[in-house]
């Protein structure tokens, strides 16, 4: 069994949505975060000259500002092997240690399954 077939259908759902935004927008990386409400956020890379920004740190970012108090989870979809420690940071900050985040490759299958701690 992969790692991506051992998700729930709402962890399921944040993967497709980091990888559509992702494509869509043809960025480096794609990201979804899914609230104590459900709620989900979606976010690309943001590569401007005055600001970068991670998809996941974006994503974070639209939560808080939508007032989201907390996270269930998190996912990012890149192509890098592992999630940076900024990154889990910006999902403890908001979700709590032990918050879990994937990381799929483009095609959509999960490599890490980790918690922010």
């Amino acid at each position: 069994m992969t790692e991506s077939a051992a998700l729930d259908a709402e962890d399921r759902k944040i993967v497709t949505l980091a990888r559509s935004a992702r494509a869509r927008n043809g960025v480096a990386e794609g990201a979804a975060v899914r609230d104590e409400t459900g709620r989900t956020y979606v976010a690309g890379t943001v590569s401007l000259d005055s600001l970068k920004l991670s998809a996941l740190r974006t994503a974070v970012a639209m939560a808080v500002a939508s007032g989201a108090e907390s996270l269930e989870a998190a996912a990012v979809v890149s192509g890098e092997e592992s999630l940076s420690v900024e990154d889990l940071a910006a999902v403890r900050d908001l979700g709590g240690a032990g918050t879990p985040v994937f990381l799929a490759g483009p095609d959509g299958e999960v490599r890490v399954r980790a918690q922010a701690n």
